[in-house]
């Protein structure tokens, strides 16, 4: 069940879970701000978005956008880069900042399972791969997070396991913490739909929870 519809501003609304997270909203009627550095990249999204064009390490640039909107929603990714770039600190200052400054409460932040104390509940295999490949990224995130964590605002960190492009299966667990195995994956429209139901309830709010199949 999802509450009253809403008015979201969506950061990374052109990402592969920010794209599915926006059609999503759109068909639940709420209204969808999508915030972007190339209008070009929202394709089939232009007609039914109001479409915002920024950077997300901006603090103007997201307060600009972010008055008269229920909540933010972050999507934001590193598509195939294992490399941060400051991306997350930047932006999670930017977008707090803005949330802030413009009133706007409710905020649902994607991160990845592994980072910050999720990493103590990681698998041996999990651990391999976010201590080395993920390195870099993980650190970024994890100063992002904690940031988050030490606003004012009601916030929401999701913590997907290995995303996938994989159809929704609807049958993800989602908990504070659950027990991990090998590399568990779960697939972006899961995650889309576990991120959109959390903005209409307030079940997540002020927790971290980690989502797998």
């Amino acid at each position: 069940m999802t509450g009253p519809t809403m008015n979201l501003l969506i950061l990374g609304a052109t990402g592969p879970t920010g794209r599915i997270l926006t059609h999503l909203a759109l068909r639940s009627d709420d209204s969808v701000t999508a915030f972007v550095r190339n209008p070009a990249t929202l394709g089939d999204l232009a007609e039914k978005v109001t479409p915002v064009v920024g950077d997300a390490t901006s603090q103007h640039d997201v307060l600009a956008a972010a008055s008269g909107h229920d909540a933010i929603v972050s999507a934001l990714g590193r598509s195939t880069s294992v490399r941060a770039g400051e991306l997350f600190t930047r932006a999670s200052a930017a977008v707090v900042g803005a949330a802030e400054e413009s009133g706007v409460s409710r905020l649902v932040w994607l991160s990845s399972f592994g980072v910050g104390h999720t990493y103590d509940w990681a698998s041996p295999t999990q651990k391999t791969i976010y201590r080395t490949l993920l390195r870099s990224i993980y650190a970024d995130k994890k100063i992002a997070d904690e940031r988050i964590r030490s606003s004012a605002l009601d916030w929401t960190i999701v913590y997907p396991t290995r995303l996938t492009h994989g159809p929704a299966q609807g049958t993800y667990n989602a908990a504070d913490r659950l027990p991990m195995k090998g590399n568990p994956t779960i697939s972006r429209a899961d995650v889309a739909a576990f991120m959109h139901q959390s903005l209409h309830s307030d079940e997540w709010i002020h927790r971290s929870p980690v989502i797998s199949d």
